[in-house]
């Protein structure tokens, strides 16, 4: 008797491909759209774990596209503080996908300018990316003019990128009731100051992700009829949760969505494709070993398996990747030619604006 089971590869099956082999050695996860070479430009945005991939990439001679270089007036020691070479602009990490699209809209004049400013102590911060500057601004004039200088940055990247690679991490969300801007934290918790009359709690659902995240694609596609996207989803646990849940259910309530709608992207664009670095470092066969003693962090062992499976199934789908790296006297480039973002700085250094919401826990 046959049937289509019959003839399917070991790769099909749980027990050949998972259960009879040892965990280091599962391979061929990703049968990658479309190959990834050295000499492309590569932005990358997101939440905390899209800087690993971007340094990643950055220590094995991949292009990573850096539209927003450390000023002159810095040294490369400031980078860190001042968050630049984090990611390929400096909005921080993008934790949601109403985020995402809400940068890109900004950036290229596609919704109203966002005039809120929150301020305390007499220093002023910017709601998108309350942590950008140590301190804060002087002036919510200085503020202001910062963000026009990253959504510069923002049309840079998005318009002169070969791949643009998006970690999808959260769907939970604090938001303008009157606006409907949404906050890169909740007030109060950084900075500005919470008000229950004016500020929400929003947790996104699956049909408005998919919804935010098909505008994005368009978007992109649209000042960069080139640009191809490779979808992450974070596998670092929520810090905390505001929906009343417990915090690890409320965690795979988020991620279980998350990888939903990057599956269905996927699946709907073809220059969309989804690199399973959450599976990698979650499934059950790796038995949480990529996890530090919080059960949260990735360890660097993790990151290497991750991007060693990357570089595999590339290889796998096109070859050895040939050639050096596109060289350019702006991307990539820090103060005296040196790249902003260090490969080899350690997990401890990656810049998670939400693990500050650990600091409310009550021992």
């Amino acid at each position: 008797m046959t049937h289509p089971y019959t003839s399917l590869p070991e790769q099909a099956f749980w027990k050949t491909a998972v259960a009879d082999r040892n965990p280091l050695q599962i391979s061929g996860l990703w049968s990658p759209k479309f190959p990834v070479l050295k000499k492309h430009r590569i932005v990358t945005a997101g939440s905390c774990f899209a800087q690993h991939i971007g340094r990643a990439l950055a220590a094995r001679g991949y292009s990573w596209f850096d539209a927003e270089i450390l000023p002159p007036f810095l040294s490369a020691e400031d980078a860190q503080a001042f968050n630049y070479g984090v990611f390929s602009f400096r909005t921080g990490n993008i934790y949601t996908a109403r985020t995402l699209l809400q940068w890109l809209t900004l950036a290229y004049g596609e919704r109203d300018e966002i005039d809120e400013v929150w301020e305390s102590e007499g220093r002023f911060y910017d709601p998108l990316r309350p942590a950008i500057e140590p301190g804060g601004f002087s002036s919510a004039e200085e503020m202001l003019a910062s963000r026009q200088i990253t959504l510069a940055a923002i049309r840079r990247a998005v318009e002169e990128a070969n791949l643009f690679v998006f970690t999808l991490g959260l769907t939970e969300s604090w938001r303008n009731k009157d606006s409907g801007v949404e906050y890169a934290l909740c007030p109060g918790t950084l900075a500005g100051s919470f008000d229950a009359d004016r500020q929400e709690f929003h947790n996104h659902c699956f049909a408005s992700i998919l919804r935010d995240m098909t505008k994005v694609m368009r978007l992109l596609r649209s000042k960069n009829p080139k640009i191809r996207v490779l979808l992450t989803v974070s596998p670092v646990p929520l810090t905390a949760t505001a929906s009343g849940k417990h915090v690890l259910t409320a965690t795979v309530q988020s991620k279980s969505v998350l990888r939903a709608v990057a599956g269905q992207l996927a699946e709907t664009f073809r220059f969309v494709d989804y690199f399973p670095s959450y599976e990698i470092i979650t499934a059950p066969p790796f038995r949480g070993m990529f996890y530090g003693a919080n059960m949260r962090s990735v360890v660097p062992e993790g990151v290497n398996v991750v991007m060693q499976s990357f570089f595999a199934d590339q290889q796998a789908a096109f070859g050895a990747t040939k050639g050096k790296a596109a060289k350019s006297k702006e991307a990539g480039a820090g103060r005296g030619g040196k790249r902003a973002m260090t490969p080899e700085t350690s997990a401890e250094d990656v810049k998670c604006e939400e693990e500050m919401l650990g600091a409310f826990a009550k021992s």
